[in-house]
């Protein structure tokens, strides 16, 4: 993917931040780090807008980039050897919980990108139409998280109540679309397929409604030993991560009308700036501060309590354990 594109940035205090803590100028040969991601913009937006800016190759980073489907597969992956470091959503607080990869930097709040549409031509208008009927998702993704507690607030049980169909989500949405159930759990961008392929579904309910006690975080872990020999490399991208960030935070149409030409051509424009407005983002100072109090890793931990129980995560590494917030404070200054 051509990458020249060229894009406006604004250098705030995060940015001078880290322009202080004295990164080295990286004139010789780039160091390349082997990424997977899901191509979905809560997870990918600031890769691809940070290769535009040039921010990751300003740090002497080359980034190679591999495409996943979901973050299961990702951390699979990872785990495998075969990635340095990825970056996905909710399934960030479920491998590390196995002790399967360090967190060490968060992208957003997926607020909205997790949604639950419904065919009301099955007759389904409010949550608890729902009962006895067939959901498609992807389960163990940040849609089941959301799924199950859109549920358990309506008062149902996911287990007894419903029946989830365990599909990917390309499968998962033409399902849905064809009519063979009679509702999803998706997450963006797939909700501008329904909309196109299915005029008469409605979203019935989306994340937003139960932040902050559920937040779903997506963000970035590294494989453990690359985590332990490489700080100093995983310092860097967070360096590069820190200008992008601002440039979203200062400039979020611009951002998401660059990265809807670049990578997703397939997305109208007006569709893709809210389906890039369904993520919460928070500026690098304000980042550094729910890092420093425990709330980042409060939301961690929540979904990764989601995890154990679903997943039978046994002996469970805590949130506290499994994300490292020092590489962030020491490039981020306060």
């Amino acid at each position: 993917m051509s990458m020249h594109r060229r894009t406006f940035m604004r250098h705030g205090s995060a940015a001078a931040a880290v322009a202080s803590i004295g990164l080295p100028a990286f004139a010789q040969a780039k160091t390349k780090v082997k990424v997977g991601y899901l191509h979905t913009p809560a997870v990918d937006g600031h890769i691809w807008l940070g290769q535009q800016m040039g921010a990751f190759a300003k740090q002497g980073l080359d980034l190679e980039m591999i495409q996943f489907t979901t973050g299961l597969e990702l951390f699979q992956a990872m785990i495998g050897g075969s990635l340095d470091v990825l970056a996905t959503g909710a399934v960030l607080s479920n491998f590390p919980a196995r002790g399967q990869g360090k967190v060490f930097l968060i992208n957003n709040i997926e607020y909205a990108t997790a949604q639950l549409w419904v065919r009301e031509d099955a007759g389904i208008k409010t949550m608890a139409d729902l009962r006895g009927k067939q959901i498609s998702t992807t389960t163990g993704t940040t849609a089941h998280v959301f799924l199950d507690r859109a549920l358990r607030s309506a008062q149902l049980d996911p287990a007894k109540d419903v029946r989830i169909v365990n599909q990917r989500m390309a499968e998962a949405v033409t399902s849905f679309i064809s009519g063979a159930v009679p509702a999803v759990a998706l997450w963006s961008p797939f909700d501008s397929t329904v909309r196109q392929k299915a005029p008469g579904a409605r979203k019935l309910i989306d994340a937003s409604a139960f932040f902050p006690q559920a937040a779903i975080m997506g963000g970035w872990a590294a494989r453990n030993d690359y985590y332990e020999k490489n700080k100093a490399v995983l310092k860097r991208l967070i360096a590069a991560w820190v200008p992008v960030n601002d440039h979203i935070i200062n400039n979020p149409d611009a951002a998401a009308e660059a990265l809807q030409k670049s990578n997703y051509k397939e997305v109208p424009v007006a569709d893709f700036k809210e389906q890039f407005k369904a993520s919460k983002y928070y500026s690098s100072p304000d980042w550094r501060v729910k890092y420093a109090d425990g709330t980042a890793t409060r939301w961690l931990q929540q979904v990764t309590d989601f995890f154990v129980s679903n997943a039978n995560i046994a002996n469970a590494v805590k949130a506290e354990q499994y994300f490292d917030p020092t590489l962030f404070a020491e490039v981020v200054k306060a």
